[in-house]
């Protein structure tokens, strides 16, 4: 059971862990985990049935079932969610997490996401910063269509690298199967881009807005103004608040913004708690108002930034 719990640890977050019911069937975990970059990917059974407790996972995760189920709550009054061999489970970053039963005959995909890389795989595909925190409906069909397509891709994706000689660990193969990987989960589960990324076609950047997303990418942390970034874009400075909004959704400033909101995350992340300070970091890029800057920092990232550094 210590051996179990330190492999969910190391592999997946923190937990703690106990046997229900004991005498029905002997506990007997098996645990085949590959890590690709930004995912975590597992074929997991425990032979016994188990309870979990975590606190916030920090990551998004799919548990999809093979054989058996798994039952869970996410959140202070989180209603229960089912996670079966016909509908896998999506949990979300924030929110302390219980599995209250996995059950003995349950074999299952668990799959963790980086959150970071997922929200950015996101921005890259709708071309532009995501209005609002991405967060998806908790279950996924997994027995035909998207949602099936996706967990046999995963499985394949995981075998692949689990027998160690196959090309899906070589850097070449195994970049582009994340981001197949996270292309595919966009595309399966429901959230508010989703009809977006099924039905694209919109119309491409021109270049002035190129310019200057491009510039402010390259250096968020510089004091960029409107008339600044007009001048990079070689347009005026109403043409330019124009053309971002249609092919952006959102003003030149407020892009710049969340570019640097996506740099204090990042910064958070990589930190440690007793040297780092939020405030500092905040203002460092940028943001002068303690209480606007956390606000904004928790409608896109889903917790506070007190939170993500602690983690």
């Amino acid at each position: 059971m210590d051996e179990a719990r330190e492999e969910i640890d190391a592999r997946y977050y923190a937990n703690f862990m106990d046997v229900i019911d004991a005498g029905e069937r002997p506990f007997a975990a098996r645990f085949d985990t590959v890590g690709l970059g930004s995912l975590m990917i597992g074929d997991l059974s425990c032979g016994a049935d188990v309870r979990m407790r975590f606190g916030e996972l920090g990551a998004f995760h799919v548990n999809a079932p093979m054989s058996g189920t798994m039952e869970l709550r996410q959140g202070g009054g989180g209603s229960r969610l089912l996670a079966t061999s016909g509908e896998a489970v999506l949990l979300d970053p924030a929110g302390d997490t219980f599995l209250d039963r996995w059950s003995g005959d349950c074999r299952v995909l668990s799959v963790k996401i980086d959150a970071t890389a997922l929200h950015e795989r996101l921005e890259q595909l709708i071309g532009r910063p995501p209005r609002g925190r991405l967060a998806f409906g908790a279950g996924l069909d997994i027995t035909s269509g998207p949602g099936l397509s996706w967990v046999t891709f995963a499985r394949q994706v995981a075998a692949g690298a689990l027998a160690g000689d196959g090309l899906a660990t070589h850097e070449l193969v195994s970049r582009p199967l994340q981001e197949a990987l996270l292309n595919g989960l966009l595309l399966a589960a429901e959230h508010p881009w989703r009809d977006e990324l099924a039905h694209p076609g919109g119309p491409a950047r021109p270049g002035p807005v190129k310019r200057v997303m491009d510039a402010v990418r390259a250096r968020p942390e510089h004091p960029f103004t409107s008339t600044e970034l007009a001048a990079l874009a070689r347009v005026s400075v109403r043409r330019l608040q124009e053309s971002f909004r249609e092919y952006v959704g959102m003003s030149p400033m407020a892009y710049v913004r969340e570019v640097r909101l996506e740099r204090v995350h990042e910064e958070l992340r990589a930190g440690a708690p007793d040297g780092l300070s939020v405030t500092e970091v905040a203002w460092r890029w940028g943001f002068a108002h303690p209480g606007r800057f956390a606000a904004r920092y928790r409608e896109r990232f889903g917790e506070s930034p007190s939170a993500t550094l602690r983690r």
